[in-house]
């Protein structure tokens, strides 16, 4: 931990952090942390004078490891039961991956700089240079990766951290928009449910979509599901495709997708991914699951067979 990050923690000691300010830092939702302090007992806030949860530095402390740790792939049930040394360490001895062509290494020095210009720039050369489908697959992977490395080891702030995202997304958002696809099929409105305010990953899913011909219709981050069934009706929808990053519990988004499936109309397929459903095996009967990113050109590819006349996969459709 770095000295600025002790001052914090010494500073916020008598006082504590607002449950609004832990949701900024750590990316977990106040629902979250709420379900979290219930179900597991962790975090542990105190009370203000008005009654409202504090969060101790160390805590949320905690709760930024524990994000990181979720970031790639593993499970908060598991990880609320572990102390935050045995934490720190399966961290530090598991490391992220990055590739060894492109360690990323550019980007901290120009976060650190507050050089947005030199960043857009470099963004945008990096995606030229890629290509849409790699730039989405490979590289943001890649930077996503070092940027959490850096907040770890303390080389960023939380607000770098934030710049990083932002300038991400809307350089994603630029290539979505030249690449449109307007009017052509299928036709995919994309959103997170209440309570998954986490956009990259979705504009992530867009971004590929839109690159292999889908006309793309976002609702943005945390459209309650009548609205979603709502939207899907009041338009041509083919796929709703919906994004659960590793904060969002499992069960519960399992039990989101189910109600989903129940309510569209059958001809309407629901796709799903994010870290909160890799790896598990318990699939939600109708609902395609995307492991990865790389599953997407696949499934388009399987959208646009089974509506081919001929096709082995429309004669199973229509087949008695």
């Amino acid at each position: 931990m770095d000295n600025s990050s002790r001052e914090i923690m010494a500073a916020s000691s008598m006082t504590g952090i607002s449950i609004a300010a832990v949701e900024r830092d750590t990316g977990l939702g106040k629902d979250t942390l709420r379900v979290w302090e219930r179900r597991y007992g962790f975090p542990q806030p105190l009370r203000d004078a008005c009654g409202e949860r504090v969060y101790p530095a160390e805590q949320v402390e905690h709760l930024r490891l524990i994000k990181r740790l979720m970031d790639q792939g593993q499970r908060p049930g598991a990880l609320l039961r572990k102390p935050w040394a045995t934490l720190s360490e399966q961290y530090a001895t598991s490391p992220p991956k990055v590739a060894a062509d492109d360690t990323a290494d550019w980007l901290i020095p120009l976060l650190k700089n507050r050089d947005v210009d030199l960043l857009r720039t470099e963004f945008a050369q990096r995606l030229a240079r890629d290509g849409l489908e790699r730039f989405v697959i490979e590289t943001v992977p890649a930077l996503n990766r070092r940027i959490g490395d850096g907040w770890m080891t303390g080389e960023i702030e939380v607000f770098e951290e934030h710049l990083y995202t932002e300038l991400i997304q809307n350089q994603l958002r630029s290539s979505i928009y030249a690449l449109a696809s307007r009017g052509r099929r299928p036709h995919v409105l994309l959103t997170t449910v209440k309570e998954e305010e986490h956009l990259l990953g979705l504009l992530m899913v867009e971004a590929l979509l839109t690159a292999n011909g889908a006309s793309c219709f976002s609702l943005g981050a945390q459209t309650p599901v009548p609205d979603i069934i709502g939207a899907s009706r009041g338009t041509t929808t083919d796929i709703v495709a919906l994004s659960f990053s590793g904060a969002y519990p499992w069960r519960k988004a399992r039990a989101t997708l189910i109600e989903l499936r129940a309510a569209l109309p059958e001809c309407t397929e629901l796709w799903a991914g994010g870290a909160s459903l890799a790896g598990h095996r318990c699939r939600v009967p109708g609902v395609r699951a995307m492991d990865d990113l790389r599953a997407i050109t696949p499934a388009l590819a399987d959208w646009h067979a089974a509506r081919t006349p001929g096709s082995h996969a429309t004669e199973l459709a229509i087949r008695p």
